[in-house]
């Protein structure tokens, strides 16, 4: 879900990532120019190009809106300055939740126009937030913040661009097992599909997907238990039990069917 341009770096990661885009929603097209020709968003005409089938509610909180939305059946909504406040029942509907990238460092600047309050409030640096979305403005549990400075002479608009192009990178999944259990558990679900949480495994990379809270304890990064129910790990506080993992060039398995190809020992360091 976006609109402006600066949606569009973002929606075009996810087609060159291969993901499975179900739909784009957008606003709809506004008259424009002296003519007040009527033009569509930025984010649609991407969309148009790459067959991916957009929706234009002027509402998103009708029953018949929400109705189409969730027909759909996504995993995972992403939000890039769509120009509407989601509710509830859009918010409940993937399975994975809703994920928003904000330009600003939030709390800082929550809420509309971040890009120029930063430089209209003298800030010296700012830059992109990414978080999984709740009912309140920008309050959700934030995934990454990445830092961008502020140049002395840059208006809005140079900013805008730049800011356009930072957000969650493959990198920003590598999960530190010395944070609780909450944390790592919030980062899996807002990298799921994509780029997808990991960590590491006699030097390869594992990714990490479908995680549960557990009350355990051990020494973070550590295997507690590794069998058909699934592999727990400790984490900084607690542990978080993992239902679906996935290497290098092979296919995401559940944990019963990976632990039949490759053991996994109680003690092993990730």
């Amino acid at each position: 879900m976006g609109t402006p341009d600066f949606a569009l770096a973002t929606l075009q990661e996810l087609i060159d990532s291969g993901i499975n885009l179900v739909g784009v929603y957008t606003q709809p097209d506004r008259p424009k120019g002296r003519g007040k020709k009527l033009t569509p968003p930025p984010v649609k005409e991407l969309a148009i190009q790459n067959n991916i089938p957009v929706f234009q509610p002027n509402r998103l909180r009708n029953e018949e809106s929400v109705a189409q939305l969730a027909a759909l059946n996504p995993d995972l909504i992403v939000v890039v300055a769509y120009g509407q406040i989601l509710p509830k029942s859009v918010l409940d509907i993937p399975c994975y939740g809703c994920i928003n990238v904000h330009a600003s460092l939030l709390p800082r600047h929550r809420g509309a126009s971040p890009i120029n309050k930063a430089i209209i409030d003298g800030d010296e640096v700012t830059g992109v937030t990414t978080m999984m979305m709740d009912t309140g403005l920008d309050t959700g549990d934030m995934l990454v913040k990445r830092e961008v400075k502020i140049f002395s002479e840059e208006t809005a608009g140079h900013l805008h661009d730049r800011l356009a192009l930072v957000g969650m990178k493959k990198e920003d999944g590598l999960i530190d097992w010395n944070l609780d259990n909450t944390t790592i558990h919030n980062l899996v679900r807002g990298l799921d599909p994509w780029p997808g949480a990991y960590t590491s495994l006699d030097g390869a990379t594992l990714k990490i997907f479908d995680t549960r809270l557990s009350d355990e304890h051990a020494q973070p990064g550590t295997v507690i238990k590794a069998d058909a129910e699934g592999i727990v790990v400790g984490c900084g506080k607690g542990a978080l039990k993992i239902n679906a993992l996935q290497l290098p060039g092979k296919k995401r398995l559940c944990a019963a069917d990976f632990l039949r190809g490759r053991a996994l020992a109680v003690g092993t360091q990730l």
